[in-house]
């Protein structure tokens, strides 16, 4: 396996880092006055786009509107209150959404043309070049002023762009582009294969397994409580009111704290795994098809595995380790010994081959397979050494 897993020299990588702002109460209006006309600048240069194809049949590019941003403030003064280039991210962000469209009819996928964005439906402003620094432990925002932010770890790189994001719980957020060059870690020869599952989180092919954690089903009686409480209130005072605004804000607090623990379990299991071996493969899930499935979609949303593989790759990416997604058809089926297909449902938790005896945990014969199609892909046949 040496050959395998020589250094690999590695180039520069994009990641983000998140960090708590605490903006003043005079600070935290002015953004949410910001956060405001972004929304209806975009909901206006989205209306342009659509009447001039409507109209004329022409197309209107990201240059153009820029310039329509410099003509809109004579008309409407308090875009000047408004950082410059904050105005130019938001004609920005629409040109990438309709870039992202186009290329979306242009592979026959379902299109989804850019929306309007209604009211508290935008929560995010992005410096994308100037106008933020950090100083003396704090943020400065252009036109906002210095804002206190917790630097709960350093910024290791070289910073693009600041977003500031307002979160549902009214929250405030400093999200930093960076770019940065990631370090190999020493070289490893173990190797693994996962198989995600709804009962245990993971199986490893080393035979450890890894408990689902259920972060959603340990706050699902609060939340449904919360739920009930916020559904009253809107019927009986509305939705204008002091009392529904804060039981709203009940209902995101505990999206939030399972959004945290799921955020923090995955994080820190991808890191383990990554640490640890050279070559980690996994299978190629298609998760939006899988949750069709009206039976398992809460379960399946549950456990996150898109986000746990997404992570897991970028963090091996970055540690110079090999990440193979194989195909996940049959993994579960096939006899890691004989390769014979094996036909059992989802309530069959035992692996038994009628062909060479081999009897084992069904999860644990898919980690093999896993495994051994994941080193296949690297040029390896002779596999039985590493899976049984």
């Amino acid at each position: 396996m040496r050959h395998l897993l020589s250094y690999v020299m590695i180039s520069l990588m994009a990641k983000i880092q998140k960090y708590r702002i605490y903006p003043t109460k005079s600070q935290a209006k002015i953004l949410e006055s910001w956060l405001e006309e972004c929304r209806w600048l975009y909901n206006y240069l989205l209306e342009q786009r659509r009447n001039a194809w409507e109209q004329e049949q022409r197309s209107i590019g990201y240059v153009e509107q820029c310039r329509e941003i410099t003509r809109l403030k004579a008309e409407r003064p308090s875009l000047k209150q408004v950082y410059s280039q904050v105005l130019q991210n938001v004609a920005a962000r629409l040109d990438n959404a309709f870039q992202h469209f186009f290329s979306r009819v242009k592979k026959g996928e379902n299109p989804g043309y850019p929306r309007f964005k209604g009211k508290n439906r935008f929560h995010s402003i992005t410096y994308p070049q100037f106008g933020f620094a950090i100083r003396d432990g704090r943020l400065e925002l252009a036109k906002i002023g210095s804002v206190k932010i917790k630097l709960h770890r350093p910024i290791s790189g070289k910073v693009k762009t600041c977003t500031i994001i307002r979160k549902p719980t009214g929250k405030w957020y400093a999200c930093f582009a960076i770019e940065y060059e990631p370090q190999a870690l020493p070289e490893s020869e173990e190797v693994v294969g996962i198989d995600m599952g709804i009962k245990s989180f993971a199986t490893l092919s080393t035979g450890e397994k890894i408990p689902n954690p259920h972060f959603f089903r340990e706050e699902e009686k609060a939340l449904a409580k919360a739920q009930r409480k916020l559904s009253k209130i809107a019927e009986g005072k509305g939705r204008n009111t002091p009392e529904y605004r804060k039981a709203k804000k009940v209902v995101s607090r505990i999206h939030e704290r399972i959004c945290f623990k799921r955020h923090d379990f995955i994080h820190q299991l991808a890191r383990q795994i990554v640490n640890r071996f050279g070559v980690v493969c996994v299978e190629d899930l298609k998760v939006r098809n899988m949750i069709q499935n009206s039976h398992l979609a809460k379960s399946i949303g549950e456990v996150a595995w898109s986000e746990f593989i997404r992570e897991l790759e970028v963090k091996a990416e970055s540690a110079g380790r090999k990440f193979i997604r194989v195909k996940p058809n049959n993994t579960s089926q096939m006899c890691s010994r004989c390769h014979l297909i094996v036909p059992k449902d989802l309530g069959v938790r035992v692996h038994s081959c009628p062909h060479c005896g081999l009897v084992l945990d069904r999860d644990l014969n898919s980690a093999y397979n896993i495994l051994a199609l994941g080193l296949q892909g690297l040029g390896i046949q002779s596999l039985e050494a590493h899976v049984l």
